[in-house]
C-alpha cells in the first residue's frame, strides 16, 4: 500500500507513462535525448504543479492559525533549547522560501524574541517546511525524506543554540533592536476565512514559485538526457570526497525553493551523483542563496551574517557527508 502511494499518488508514475506516450505519439523516441529532455520536462513540471498547489494550500490553511502575534506568544512560552526546538519546529509550517522567511525573522526579533530561537526558525523555515517531506518523498521515499527533515531541523537548533550561546544581538541592526513591540489581537477567522486565504496563499506562491520551477526542471532535463553520466560520477560521485563540498559551493549562488531544486537533485541522483551530495546542494540552494544573504544582511551587522553562513554550510557539509555514508541503508 505505501509503494502505491508513494510511487502512484505522490510520485504520479501513471502520468510519466501518459506522458511518455503522449511524446511517442508525436514521433519522438522517449529514449532519444530530444524525446527524454521533452518527456522529463513535462512530467516532472505536471508532477511539481500539482504537488505544490495542494502542499501550499494545506500548509497555508495550517499557517492561518499562526500568525506572527500568535507564533511570538507560541515562542515566548518556552525557554533555552526547548525553546529553540518549538522555534524550528514552527518554521516547518511557514513559507517556501528563505526571503519569505526573512520578514518574519525581522518581526520576531524586533518583538523581542531571543536571537538564537529567531535564527533557528530562519534556518528551518526554507530548509525544512512540510512541502519538503512530502515532495521529497515523491522522490526519494519515505525513509530520506524523514531523514532530512530531522537533519535540517538538527541544524537550525544547534545552529541558533550557538548564536544564542555567544550573545550575538549586538549585531543585530540597532533600528531592529530598538524597534517597539506592538501586540496586536489575531482576529478570529471563520473557516471559509481560512480557505480564502489558503486559496489566495496558493496562487500567490504558485506565480512566484513557477518560474523557478521551469527553470529547475529545465535544468533536470538537460542534466538527465545530455550531460555524460561519467561527467557527474567524476564530479560528485563516491571518487570525488570533495563532492560535498562542492555541492554546496555551487548551491549558495542560485535562487530556488525546494520545488526548483527538487528536479535538479533528481536528475543529478539519476545520473550517478551520490546522495548526500545531491541533498547538500538541495540545502544549499534553498538556505543559503544570494537574494536572501543581501536581504539578511541589512538586519544583521557582517559578524553575525558569517556566523549564520558558516553555521549553515558547515552543517550542510556535514549533513551531506552522513548522507553518502548511509545512502545502502536509505536507498
Amino acid at each position: 500500500m505505501w509503494s502505491f502511494i508513494q510511487d502512484q499518488v505522490l510520485g504520479m508514475k501513471w502520468l510519466n507513462e501518459v506522458i511518455g506516450t503522449g511524446v511517442s505519439l508525436l514521433g519522438l523516441d522517449t529514449a532519444s535525448r530530444w524525446g527524454g529532455s521533452l518527456q522529463f520536462f513535462l512530467y516532472d513540471t505536471a508532477k511539481i504543479t500539482v504537488l505544490l498547489c495542494v502542499l501550499i494550500f494545506g500548509i497555508s490553511y495550517i499557517q492561518s492559525y499562526f500568525p506572527p502575534e500568535r507564533s511570538k506568544k507560541i515562542l515566548g512560552r518556552f525557554h533555552g533549547v526547548w525553546a529553540n526546538i518549538i522555534g524550528a519546529l514552527l518554521g516547518t509550517v511557514t513559507p517556501f522560501c528563505s526571503c519569505s522567511s526573512i520578514p518574519l525573522f525581522i518581526g520576531f526579533t524586533s518583538a523581542g524574541l531571543p536571537l538564537g530561537v529567531t535564527f533557528s526558525f530562519l534556518i528551518s523555515s526554507p530548509m525544512v517546511d512540510l512541502g519538503s517531506l512530502v515532495l521529497l518523498m515523491s522522490i526519494f521515499g519515505a525513509k530520506v525524506a524523514i531523514v532530512y527533515v530531522i537533519m535540517g531541523l538538527v541544524i537550525a537548533v544547534a545552529g541558533g543554540t550557538l548564536i544564542e550561546k555567544l550573545h550575538m544581538k549586538q549585531y543585530v541592526e540597532e533600528f531592529i533592536r530598538n524597534a517597539g513591540s506592538v501586540d496586536i489581537d489575531s482576529p478570529t477567522l471563520t473557516q471559509k476565512e481560512r480557505l480564502t486565504y489558503a486559496k489566495d496563499q496558493a496562487v500567490s506562491t504558485f506565480k512566484k514559485v513557477f518560474p523557478y520551477v521551469l527553470l529547475g526542471v529545465g535544468i533536470g532535463a538537460l542534466i538527465h538526457n545530455w550531460i555524460p553520466e561519467s561527467w557527474i560520477t567524476a564530479v560528485l560521485g563516491s571518487r570525488n570526497p570533495l563532492g560535498v563540498v562542492l555541492a554546496a559551493v555551487i548551491g549558495v549562488p542560485m535562487y530556488a525553493d525546494i520545488f526548483g531544486a527538487i528536479p535538479v537533485a533528481e536528475a543529478l541522483l539519476g545520473k550517478g551523483a551520490l546522495l548526500g551530495t545531491v541533498l547538500a546542494f538541495m540545502m544549499a540552494v534553498t538556505t543559503l542563496s544570494l537574494p536572501s544573504l543581501i536581504m539578511l544582511r541589512k538586519a544583521v551587522k557582517p559578524k553575525l551574517l558569517t556566523l549564520f553562513i558558516g553555521i549553515c554550510t558547515i552543517g550542510i557539509i556535514l549533513v551531506g557527508y552522513l548522507f553518502n555514508a548511509i545512502q545502502p541503508i536509505l536507498i
